[in-house]
């Protein structure tokens, strides 16, 4: 109970995470006495060593995995101190000049004498503190985890350890990204982004019981949003809007919610329709923005945008439907927009949009040179468009590379070609060779403003689930199920889905055994050979 009036109770919780190395210590005494260190409170006892720090004195220390907070600084000197804090996702961000954009990096701090201070509020996992004017006796620096404690329903495991760890990181980028509301990303552009929610939406509903951030996050855009406005001023995320609002409902079964959105619905539908020229194509006004991977392509945007006008269409039919509204117009729309069927060229972001929405089997394109030409947000699709043992391979080589290079959450773009002459993110960048962080991306994510946690790159985890254990909702909320594993090269898989009736459990292994635990009251449609428990 809260002992104040009219506040507003922060539903996350906070956990500190110690140094698991210490990477530099330049004009520093006993660093290793911060290692695996788990003091927090400031005392004025003398009886032990602590690390000192000179003046302009420096250390780095890596705190082992992706976090978003802050750290705490644990003074016991009887003076106070002023110190440089970088943060950084990278050893080669914390060591350089990081981005300020939508959190502060890189600041100044002044550290009470024998207390603490804490600071930060963003995605890291190293920090680089220096001395400026005085000498700082450490009893420890800690970070500082925020994050929504959520039981994790949803699992996955097979007999492939890489698979294994790309689910796992998977599920630590959403997490790590579902703060106040969803976020983007949690370093950079800690924004609500309707388009990018949609992988995001989609992991939580696999994976977690509670789904409320779902909800908040799309009224949260809708009422920023009044028509004829676009979300995020962008054409294609008003698009996103009712499909998001489908795989809610789908899930969920929360008519009450749906019915709320209706008056939009019906008004957003509508606008869209005026977008459609009389051959059935998309001419939605600017912003016209698939993804930043074809950003520059005219061509592969027209492509994706008819097949996502196809899918919105094909979502506010449904959503018509189910809440007893004359769906003749949106159907009519939608069979309009099938008679429109652009070349994508070599876009693969629109081959699989085409392919999901069922406008144009474009497969052909996804299986040209299938590790290039990806993108962390549109390799979702990718993967759900694609045959599961080609999605496979994309995930062990694209996601896998990130992995490889020390990633511990997803980044929000990655391409396999900046691997060439480099050195993981974890290490100090070597003279001679590529600064992986520094020297690459495009458009908004240049250099070091690129964030490494995007929540657009957690799709894997919901791929895995609904098709590999082959989880599928035929009715709204899950009273009935469809099981069918597709395990490609895998030896076994097993793993669970929550639904609003409990939770499904399947194993499934190649000599085709197939076993799944589900509550009484869903009905699930299988292989004959399936045992149900």
């Amino acid at each position: 109970m809260s002992i104040f009036k009219n506040s507003l109770r922060d539903d996350r919780v906070r956990e500190y995470l110690f140094t698991t190395r210490v990477m530099l210590h330049d004009h520093v005494e006993h660093s290793e006495d911060l290692l695996h260190n788990s003091e927090i409170q400031p005392e004025i006892s003398d009886i032990r060593q602590r690390c000192v720090m000179h003046p302009n004195g420096s250390l780095l220390l890596d705190f082992g995995i992706e976090l978003h907070g802050g750290i705490r600084i644990i003074n016991s000197s009887r003076t106070p101190s002023r110190v440089r804090i970088r943060f950084g996702e990278s050893v080669s961000e914390a060591m350089g000049t990081p981005n300020q954009d939508h959190a502060i990096h890189d600041t100044i701090l002044d550290v009470p004498k024998m207390g603490f201070i804490e600071y930060g509020n963003t995605a890291f996992r190293f920090v680089r503190i220096d001395t400026l004017d005085t000498e700082l006796t450490l009893i420890n620096i800690a970070a500082v985890a925020i994050y929504r404690d959520l039981e994790r329903v949803g699992t996955f495991h097979s007999s492939d350890a890489r698979i294994n760890q790309i689910y796992d990181t998977s599920v630590h980028t959403l997490q790590l990204n579902m703060q106040d509301y969803i976020y983007d990303g949690v370093k950079r552009d800690r924004l609500v982004w309707m388009g990018d929610l949609n992988p995001e939406i989609r992991g939580i509903l696999s994976i977690f019981s509670d789904t409320s951030l779902i909800p908040k996050s799309l009224d949260f855009i809708r009422d920023l949003t009044p028509l004829p406005n676009l979300m995020n001023n962008i054409s294609s995320y008003s698009m996103w809007w009712i499909i998001n609002q489908y795989e809610y409902f789908w899930y969920t079964a929360d008519i009450n919610y749906l019915k709320q959105q209706q008056e939009y619905l019906v008004q957003l539908t509508t606008l869209l329709s005026s977008y459609i020229d009389e051959n059935g194509a998309e001419k939605v006004p600017n912003t016209r923005f698939l993804d930043w991977q074809n950003f520059d392509n005219p061509g592969g945007t027209h492509a994706g945008l008819q097949g996502l006008m196809l899918w919105t269409f094909q979502a506010a039919s449904k959503l018509y439907k189910i809440l007893e509204l004359n769906n003749e117009a949106p159907l009519k729309i939608y069979e309009k927009l099938k008679k429109h069927i652009p070349d994508c060229g070599s876009c693969k972001s629109a081959a699989a949009v085409m392919t999901i929405s069922g406008l144009a089997d474009r497969r052909d394109v996804l299986q040209k040179d299938p590790f290039n030409n990806v993108s962390t947000f549109y390799g979702y699709y990718i993967l759900l468009a694609m045959d599961v043992q080609d999605s496979l391979e994309l995930l062990r080589h694209y996601w896998g590379g990130m992995i490889d290079y020390g990633a511990t959450t997803f980044w929000e773009d990655f391409d396999l070609k900046w691997l060439k002459n480099t050195t993981p993110i974890t290490e100090f960048p070597v003279a001679g060779k590529d600064d992986l962080h520094a020297d690459f991306g495009n458009y908004c994510y240049k250099g070091l403003r690129h964030s490494l946690c995007h929540g657009w790159a957690s799709g894997p985890a919901p791929f895995l689930l609904e098709k590999v254990l082959g989880v599928q909702f035929l009715t709204p909320g899950g009273s009935k199920i469809a099981i069918h594993p597709n395990l490609g090269d895998l030896e076994f898989v097993s793993g669970s889905v929550p639904t609003i009736y409990g939770k499904i459990e399947v194993y499934a292994n190649r000599s085709g055994v197939i076993k799944i635990k589900a509550p009484d009251t869903i009905e699930i449609v299988t292989s004959k050979n399936a045992e149900i428990v």
